[in-house]
């Protein structure tokens, strides 16, 4: 390019140098400079004319070879054609691609739906149309929110955070259970996923059915041995020795089955029923002096060192019971396995959310185990669950009534050095009220 540029510029003075000593010649040289000036500049003219037209014609779509040029313009015109043949190039490899990308989400289950920064839908693969219902040009440039009218997806959508996917029916079709999960990606855009989870969830429910079922059927037989047994322990006097160790050990173990069909009726009920729409507002501080209380009765013989730390002016809104049973839960546990004399804190503080921690100085949970916790049976050590006995779902209803709160569960353990529970609550359940010293005072 900087030879052709020089050699331009060559020509240029010499040609401007020629006719300078031509105007000499003739006496003229003003007016044959002013010509040569005006001819020289009606050939740049053409040569952009012949550029115009040129391009003109490209637009059209189809390509048209460049004009001939010399000098500088040839050079123009030739880079032009290479640098509009490599972008068509680029253009269909480009297009190639999402031709073969859009055929490959045609062949897919999962719904796929691009939206733009507006939330208006910008594309969609073939499953978006069965799951959704969408309609392809009508829909286009639509609000998702216009087409997906529930009310729960209209919040989850406009929330922006999306840790957690949403479960949802079809809007076409009530016997399709959808599960969205949306991604926000480039300048406020959207993609959304949306599976078809019919036949997870019709399995979830025969699971939970069977569970519900079988718990309530085990109920009634469990109970009567379990009152022979204890009627058989209160007359081990009339009983031959031999039978005194048998019947003692009988009953632990239907007590323990006992314990474990309560556990998981109501597991069950937590799972199969709504959350209650009749909530009421708890003195926070009241309901964790009455667990600790009771945790303090039941273990007295161990001399555990008990403290709670809760502003009396902090109410929660939720079910009272289900609150009862999930913090209670977590105090007996760290009661259960924690040592003679040690120490239980219960403590509440409000910030961004509400959290009622309860710690221990306990032996501790190793890492490894601590993902599991929550999960149905699973035992960090089944001799030490056993002697305490553990049902080994505690935990998993205590996950089940936060999620009823909007609430989650935090677990933090180091072996040696003690574990700690952490139930954090949304700030939108909490209500500071004045306590009636406060008011008097």
């Amino acid at each position: 390019m900087f030879s052709d540029w020089y050699s331009a510029l060559k020509r240029l003075a010499l040609l401007f140098t020629g006719l300078l000593f031509l105007g000499w010649l003739i006496g003229y040289p003003a007016l044959v400079m002013l010509g040569g000036t005006l001819t020289y500049l009606l050939y740049h003219l053409r040569q952009l004319r012949r550029l115009y037209n040129w391009l003109k014609e490209n637009d059209l779509g189809t390509p048209v070879p460049p004009p001939e040029g010399r000098g500088i313009w040839g050079y123009v015109f030739d880079g032009i054609y290479l640098l509009q043949r490599r972008e068509r190039e680029a253009q269909l490899h480009f297009r190639s691609i999402i031709e073969k990308a859009q055929e490959s989400t045609t062949a897919l289950e999962v719904a796929i739906v691009m939206l733009n920064a507006k939330s208006g839908l910008e594309w969609w693969n073939p499953a978006a149309e069965r799951m959704l219902g969408l309609q392809y040009p009508k829909d286009r440039k639509q609000a998702i929110t216009n087409l997906v009218r529930e009310p729960v997806f209209i919040e989850y959508f406009n929330r922006s955070h999306y840790e957690t996917p949403l479960k949802l029916t079809s809007p076409v079709d009530p016997d399709l259970i959808l599960e969205f999960q949306i991604t926000n990606f480039g300048a406020g855009e959207r993609l959304m996923l949306i599976r078809d989870i019919s036949q997870l969830h019709r399995l979830e429910m025969m699971r939970k059915d069977f569970v519900g079922n079988v718990s309530h059927e085990l109920r009634t037989p469990i109970t009567v041995i379990t009152g022979y047994l204890e009627t058989m322990m209160d007359d081990r006097g009339n009983l031959p020795q031999r039978w005194s160790r048998p019947i003692e050990q009988m009953a632990q173990q239907s007590q323990r089955m006992e314990n474990i069909i309560r556990d998981l009726l109501t597991l069950s009920q937590l799972e199969t029923r709504a959350a209650s729409r009749q909530q009421t507002t708890v003195q926070l501080h009241s309901l964790l002096s009455d667990i600790k209380q009771d945790a303090e009765q039941v273990f007295h013989e161990k001399r555990q060192s008990f403290t709670l730390t809760c502003d009396p002016e902090i109410y929660i809104r939720g079910n009272i019971s289900e609150l009862y049973s999930a913090m209670s839960n977590l105090v007996l546990n760290a009661a259960k396995y924690t040592q003679a004399e040690g120490e239980i804190k219960l403590t509440a503080t409000l910030g961004q959310s509400l959290q009622v921690c309860i710690s221990d100085n306990g032996p501790g949970i190793g890492a490894q185990h601590l993902p599991r916790l929550t999960e149905r049976f699973y035992r960090v050590d089944e001799s030490r669950s056993t002697d305490t006995g553990g049902t080994g779902l505690g935990l998993a209803i205590v996950k089940h009534v936060l999620a009823r709160h909007e609430g989650k569960l935090e677990i933090r353990s180091q072996i040696g050095k003690g574990s700690e529970f952490t139930c954090r609550f949304p700030k939108e359940r909490v209500e500071l009220r004045e306590t009636q010293q406060q008011a008097e005072s």
